[in-house]
């Protein structure tokens, strides 16, 4: 945002300036110059106008150029969701790469990619199948650094399956067997889950940028990484889990931001509960 409203004095920021601004972050994006979906051009109106908000009550503006300002609409067709053949293919193709234990460990937990790429080995106890979110790794202008996360639920506990649980102790075996072969010595506690081959951290954008290369090559279109982190949660609302578990799970603030984005998943859950009121009145005698 620097260079279009950054070195601007907030006294003449003006509603058309944050129009503008949407519209090139929709374009060409943040810093690594990707486009930014609708949603998180949303995300950045809400900064903007809770900032601009404050600068009002401190009489350092009169008024918020925020508030007359509406964020680009979300498709409901945003979230795209893999199916498990998709996600079988996926697996199968990188299977052998580097790649692979970050989908593992995405589409197993819904966390998200930059809190895969801070994990540490000490924050995983592969014995009680649980994995500790503690901060996250993001990717600024000066470089890659480690960040708390935003909200007190964004750290938490997150049970694993024995599936994932086997493919990290997987992980971690040829993790060690190639830091022998390079004299690194294997990993101790602080060391990085997914890192480079160093041991230093992996860049978040080619995690991104390798994964849309692998799902191109097996044809498999409108999905994205974060589309892991959808998916697992689907699979969730699909088995019945309670939204307040999920959102729990995944390090969302509160549970409404969770029905706010999987609510429509939610809903087409209703005719369950029909299912399972006929089960209760099954077998009554009600005259």
């Amino acid at each position: 945002m620097l260079p279009n409203i950054g070195t601007m004095p907030i006294q003449r920021l003006r509603p058309a300036h944050l129009v503008d601004l949407y519209a090139m972050l929709q374009r060409r994006g943040g810093q690594n110059g990707a486009p930014l979906s609708p949603r998180s051009v949303g995300g950045v109106h809400r900064v903007l106008r809770r900032a601009l908000g404050h600068a009002v009550t401190w009489n350092v503006i009169a008024n918020n150029p925020a508030a007359a300002v509406k964020p680009p609409p979300v498709p409901s067709t945003e979230i795209g969701i893999f199916t498990q053949e998709q996600i079988g293919a996926l697996l199968c193709h990188l299977n052998g790469r580097t790649l692979r234990p970050i989908v593992s460990f995405l589409i197993g937990t819904g966390a998200r990619r930059g809190e895969a790429l801070a994990l540490r080995w000490q924050d995983v106890d592969l014995d009680k199948a649980v994995v500790r979110i503690e901060r996250s790794l993001e990717q600024t202008r000066a470089g890659l650094r480690f960040k708390s996360p935003k909200t007190r639920n964004g750290r938490r506990s997150v049970t694993i399956s024995p599936w994932l649980t086997a493919e990290l102790r997987a992980h971690r075996l040829r993790q060690d067997e190639q830091r022998l072969v390079l004299g690194l010595g294997r990993t101790d506690g602080a060391a990085l889950v997914f890192a480079r081959y160093d041991g230093k951290p992996r860049v978040p954008f080619s995690i991104t940028r390798d994964f849309a290369v692998a799902l191109k090559r097996l044809g498999i279109e409108g999905r994205t990484l974060h589309s892991l982190r959808h998916t697992h949660v689907s699979q969730l609302i699909a088995a019945g889990m309670d939204v307040l578990t999920i959102s729990r799970r995944i390090g969302h603030a509160s549970a409404a931001i969770t029905l706010g984005i999987y609510g429509h998943l939610i809903a087409g859950q209703d005719a369950r509960a029909a299912e399972i009121t006929q089960k209760m009145f099954a077998g009554l005698r009600t005259e």
